[in-house]
């Protein structure tokens, strides 16, 4: 009876053990995906915008999915950008802490849920010190969507209760694009303000605006307090996308891509030409004025196999400075393409197929 049982007894525990949550934390394959594991925001006013961007990538040889993502106490909020990561992509979590509702110092974390390759958890924690004395109105300086060289001001309030003598002593910005100052507006009673006049300058570049202003204090025990800056640079026309994916043709193959120029005023398409005038390509250019315009990009696939790799200068009314976006393919011989095609949806053809 005992040498019947023993089996089964064994094999039970080796079902517990697979399954178990020790072994899912033991796989460390999830950790290796953050660029961190853990982040201290410091010491910060409160009302202060607080967030923070942990960045994730795919190292694996296969796709990682992303089901949830969950924080241990309201003081906190996180949000992954994608939930599905390719291998190679990555993706940013953000989270955000709350210094409305709360003070003092808030130990926290989240948790990142996987279940593809296989289920794992991340756990990750963040903290921070959330000041009682300083109070900023608004929580920091946030210019939105912002013109390619426009200058643009914000005003953030600073009110601290406590010294007579508390004072800021200098504003640190590590940024050349951003100029900001302080101005002291009242002081008595224990109460001090100031108003922080942040300038986003004309010469800040295109992209997304992430960064900080430290203010310095004369207070020994805190004496940096950070102040958040978030925008977006953009430019008055736009192409999309930027790189125009053919993908793989075979030779003599006709495809058509579209792509989208936009405006913040009403414009007209005079040009678009390709540097390396290899006759491979064809549009038809819009003739009426609009802010929007979709291009119709048709590629002829040469009879020769390889990339095909050009760029695109579009040249429109209202601008001196031409458009420019890539368009990229490549030509495989007639038996490649026909097997690609013939392939299961979400599947590559295989090595052998591809090599008939």
């Amino acid at each position: 009876m005992r040498s019947r049982s023993l089996p089964i007894v064994l094999c039970g525990l080796i079902v517990l053990a697979w399954h178990s949550p020790t072994f899912a934390q033991n796989g460390r394959w999830a950790e290796g995906l953050f660029s961190e594991l853990s982040h201290d925001f410091g010491v910060v006013a409160r009302g202060a915008n607080v967030n923070y961007r942990f960045k994730v990538t795919n190292n694996l040889r296969q796709p990682v999915h992303i089901t949830d993502v969950t924080t241990s106490c309201g003081c906190t909020s996180a949000k992954a950008e994608k939930s599905s990561l390719a291998v190679g992509e990555s993706t940013y979590i953000e989270i955000v802490m709350n210094t409305v509702k709360f003070e003092g110092h808030k130990p926290s974390s989240f948790t990142v849920i996987f279940d593809q390759p296989s289920h794992a958890e991340v756990r990750i924690p963040v903290e921070s010190y959330i000041r009682r004395d300083v109070v900023l109105t608004p929580g920091g300086a946030q210019f939105g969507t912002v013109a390619k060289g426009q200058r643009v001001d914000r005003t953030i309030g600073i009110a601290y209760a406590g010294r007579n003598d508390w004072k800021i002593r200098d504003v640190i910005s590590k940024n050349p694009h951003i100029q900001a100052n302080v101005v002291e507006t009242q002081r008595g009673g224990g109460n001090v303000k100031y108003d922080l006049r942040v300038t986003l300058k004309e010469d800040a570049p295109l992209g997304a605006l992430r960064d900080q202003l430290s203010l310095v204090t004369n207070d020994a025990s805190a004496p940096y307090i950070p102040v958040l800056i978030d925008g977006q640079v953009e430019a008055d026309y736009s192409v999309s996308p930027e790189l125009v994916s053919f993908g793989t043709l075979a030779p003599g193959e006709r495809k058509t891509v579209n792509v989208i120029i936009r405006g913040k005023k009403p414009f007209k398409i005079v040009k678009v030409e390709s540097e390396a005038s290899t006759g491979l390509f064809e549009t038809r250019l819009p003739k009426d004025t609009r802010p929007v315009h979709m291009l119709p990009l048709t590629m002829i696939a040469p009879q020769e196999p390889g990339t095909v790799d050009e760029e695109f200068l579009v040249t429109i009314s209202e601008s001196d400075e031409p458009l420019k976006f890539r368009s990229r393919g490549k030509v495989v011989s007639r038996a490649s393409a026909a097997a690609a095609q013939s392939a299961k949806p979400g599947q590559k053809a295989t090595t052998a197929q591809a090599n008939r």
